[in-house]
């Protein structure tokens, strides 16, 4: 057993496992905290109306003063989307690559906070000191330019997050992941190891970016007479330079559509990621002065979000755009898992509007960003570590990533797969959970962030599913008499017209339901509202089977 006044490691992580998204890792010695990555999630089905879920950082609020900064791998929104809403409450110093603040400066510009962010620019190579902590930033190839691994010097050894990555030995930008320095580290000695699982079911290794470049470059040479569209993530700023490039090869100008993928573009144009060609990139509004076979648009809506700039165009709700059979669109992107359904919509749209189509399922128009297994065991074998973490995935990812660090030659007692806010402790005597802290959803919609909670999804289910009936009235409490109504108002239950039988008794039964309590000297407005709602709710599920909210509304005079 450990000795209980031995100082521990606690790594915590507050989103990210058993989960897509809200990537956030939380890592504390005694006095000193650091956070690793500070990422929003995106609602399920069930979530109805939410626009987004960040994670519960009620701990890192209890313990504000203990943070030494935030630590950011990469400017993907499910490692730094959360940003603008934490900094609401705690405001710690933020460290982050040139593009990666450049993202974060850009969505700040959207949020009114109450304190300056203290955003300090590193490049990989840099060491940063954060209380007990050393942090190295260490360049790793993604899906998009300026990701890093992070190597964390503690006072129990070394730790390293491996961050999102893959290998790629023909990237874009000639800069491959420095393996060199991982294999350093390793041999120095890593004492735990938290491993991205993205992509742990995937056998082999990751194609290279160059890859969609050979595509696109087939596709443009054999549709020459088309206006090309593409969607893409708007962060993968190594794809959009693709298209650029491939654009101005072939004689088109390039027009940039949806808020995020302008933004991004510009951002990375400014900060010296891309390249455009003088006179390639023109405004939307300027297409109207080429022919669709002179144009190229890169576009937000890859996933199918029904507010994207390729949705509109597909259904026609683009004031700039409107798509035919002179166009081919190319989804450059794969589905996320549950957004298949949205971008099928899409498709389907295009296809009755006469437009071509085409997917990563017809031709190789997209790559992950992320280790295939191989990728991942190159990552064991580097570092060697003692202790091993498997982070960023569903619990079927995080799992087969166990099962590749067994097949390395691991110990099962060295291997944890954790959950969101339960406790991991490392000391010299081992790693072991011990115990939990606050952690979960905390869902935004529109301007409130966290008032959305159970029990108004639970209310907004319901709406949903089976309707609303409002019963208003108006009464006397003092005569013991009903003044007005009960009149009854129908919402998403049945339609009127086809249902005045219904709607007639039950206003009846509303009618009896009132009297009943005024006959009966009952005056309490809770319990007079529950014996409408009851006795019209009996009423329904006995006729119709359905279960809408019943919603009493009544008035004393």
């Amino acid at each position: 057993m450990p000795k209980k006044n031995t100082p521990k490691l606690r790594v915590i992580s507050l989103g990210g496992l058993n989960e897509v998204g809200k990537n956030i890792t939380v890592f504390e010695y005694q006095d000193d905290i650091i956070i690793v990555d500070c990422g929003l999630g995106f609602p399920d089905n069930e979530m109805l109306g939410v626009d987004l879920v960040i994670p519960d950082i009620s701990y890192l609020e209890k313990n504000s003063s203990k943070i030494k900064g935030i630590f950011l791998t990469h400017g993907h929104e499910d490692h730094i989307g959360a940003i603008p809403y934490v900094l609401r409450t705690i405001n710690p110093p933020i460290y982050g690559t040139k593009l990666t603040l450049g993202i974060i400066e850009n969505k700040l510009t959207e949020h009114v906070l109450d304190s300056k962010p203290q955003l300090i620019c590193v490049k990989p190579g840099d060491t940063v000191k954060a209380g007990v902590f050393s942090v190295e930033f260490i360049h790793v190839n993604h899906s998009i330019a300026d990701a890093c691994c992070l190597a964390i010097k503690t006072p129990v050894g070394m730790v390293i997050h491996s961050g999102d990555f893959k290998l790629d030995l023909t990237p874009v930008d000639g800069d491959i992941m420095n393996i060199t320095k991982l294999g350093e580290l390793g041999n120095k000695g890593v004492t735990l190891l938290l491993c991205e699982s993205t992509n742990a079911e995937e056998p082999g290794y990751t194609m290279s970016e160059k890859t969609v470049g050979a595509s696109l470059e087939n596709i443009f040479m054999h549709h020459t007479d088309k206006r090309i569209v593409i969607a893409t993530f708007s962060s993968n700023v190594h794809r959009v330079q693709q298209i650029i490039n491939t654009s101005e090869k072939y004689g088109r100008k390039v027009a940039v559509l949806g808020r995020s993928m302008q933004n991004i573009v510009r951002a990375a144009h400014e900060l010296g990621y891309m390249n455009i060609p003088e006179g390639t990139l023109i405004d939307i509004n300027e297409i109207k002065r080429f022919r669709p076979d002179q144009l190229t648009l890169v576009t937000t809506g890859s996933q199918g979000e029904p507010m994207s700039a390729l949705y509109r165009m597909a259904f026609s709700d683009h004031d700039k755009v409107i798509l035919d059979s002179n166009d081919l669109v190319v989804i450059s992107a794969h589905p996320i898992p549950g957004n298949e359904k949205l971008v099928n919509k899409i498709i389907n749209e295009l296809m009755k509007k006469g437009v071509s189509v085409f997917q990563d399922n017809l031709i190789e128009v997209h790559v992950s960003g992320h280790g295939c297994q191989e990728e991942l065991k190159l990552m064991h074998a580097l570092t060697k570590p003692k202790y091993f973490v498997p982070i960023h995935g569903e619990c079927r990812h995080l799992m087969q990533h166990r099962d590749l660090a067994l097949q390395m030659g691991m110990s099962p007692e060295n291997i944890l797969v954790s959950d969101i806010g339960k406790v991991i402790e490392v000391d010299k005597n081992g790693i072991r959970f011990n115990g939990t802290v606050p952690a979960g959803k905390v869902l935004v919609d529109g301007y409130g962030v966290g008032d959305v909670g159970n029990i108004v999804l639970r209310d907004r289910r319901h709406l949903a599913l089976d309707g609303l009936i409002v019963v208003v009235a108006t009464v006397d409490i003092e005569e013991r008499t009903v003044i007005s109504g009960p009149d009854i108002i129908s919402r998403g239950f049945v339609y009127v017209r086809e249902a005045e039988e219904l709607l007639c008794t039950v206003k009846e039964i509303a009618t009896d339901a009132l009297w009943d309590c005024l006959e009966d000297d009952i005056t309490d407005w809770t319990h007079i509202k529950n014996r409408v709602k009851d006795k019209v709710s009996r009423y329904l599920v006995d006729k119709t089977n359905r279960k809408p909210m019943i919603l009493p509304l009544i008035m004393n005079v």
